[in-house]
């Protein structure tokens, strides 16, 4: 097992910053509403890799390999089923998003 440099087995920590946190926020939320919206799983993407890239899990840096092109895809799937169902299945989208990011979270 490959430890990451300077980290213990057995130890977890994150190391992202705050600043690096607010720039793909903003940068996530301007594309977002410059696109209406069709942007919105790419920004989700740059959100989540940063977040999960940056964490280690006993001494293992963990990897988020989705992709925006992939999340779009569901996300249409997600957007017919919520129209379908008069709006019902948007309270499994949030349960369908989560299964789809720890899907794409593995260790490095």
């Amino acid at each position: 097992m490959n430890n990451v440099k300077g980290y213990e087995q057995g130890e977890s920590h994150f190391d992202g910053g705050l600043f690096q946190l607010i720039g793909w926020t903003l940068l996530g939320g301007i594309v977002t509403i410059c696109t209406l919206g069709i942007a919105y799983p790419w920004a989700l993407c740059r959100i989540y890799g940063w977040r999960i890239n940056h964490t280690i899990i006993d001494g293992r840096r963990l990897r988020f390999t989705g992709s925006a092109v992939g999340l779009f895809g569901q996300w249409i799937k997600w957007l017919l089923l919520c129209i379908i169902t008069l709006g019902i299945y948007v309270f499994w989208v949030q349960i369908a998003l989560e299964k789809w990011r720890v899907k794409h979270t593995h260790f490095e």
